[in-house]
């Protein structure tokens, strides 16, 4: 079956009588189109505030009547990692209340060796764990060893405004 953000992949006009049944038919796959092109995610990353186009569940949802939320990314060029401590990085937002974050992630480049770190980052050694998080304020990532050497961080933060 068709998820609601798909087309079916054949159209078939041959059992169109008139001119009138063929346009209706023309215009309801012009609008399932654009829908399927309006709900599907954006893969856009600029460092200003953007929709994603995801749609995120509420509290409230139910099968009759879905109540979504749409989700917005902002990406962050956070620079160098820190030497062994906190650094914080104003991410610019109003974050109120009302916000959810969906998703919180990103990924720091040695450009010399070179290594991709994901963050955060686990690892069973526990000072070269990465901690990333988010408050009203700021992005913060904190290392527990010298991680200078990644000049190249980005992290994104994707988040609902308001709730229903």
């Amino acid at each position: 079956p068709l998820q609601a953000n798909q087309l079916p992949i054949s159209l078939s006009f041959q059992a169109l009588d008139d001119e009138g049944s063929f346009r209706e038919v023309l215009e309801l796959y012009v609008k399932r189109v654009a829908n399927s092109v309006n709900t599907k995610e954006g893969a856009f990353y600029p460092l200003t505030e953007t929709s994603t186009f995801q749609l995120y569940y509420t509290t409230n949802d139910s099968e009759e009547r879905p109540l979504l939320r749409s989700v917005y990314r902002k990406m962050i060029d956070f620079g160098a990692l820190p030497n062994a401590t906190s650094k914080n990085v104003a991410h610019e937002l109003t974050i109120t209340s009302d916000w959810t974050a969906t998703r919180i992630y990103g990924a720091a480049t040695d450009p010399v060796t070179p290594s991709w770190l994901p963050l955060p980052y686990a690892s069973p050694t526990l000072n070269q764990n990465i901690s990333l998080s988010v408050d009203g304020t700021n992005v913060t990532v904190t290392t527990g060893i010298d991680r200078t050497a990644y000049t190249r961080c980005t992290v994104v933060l994707e988040y609902t405004k308001v709730l229903p």
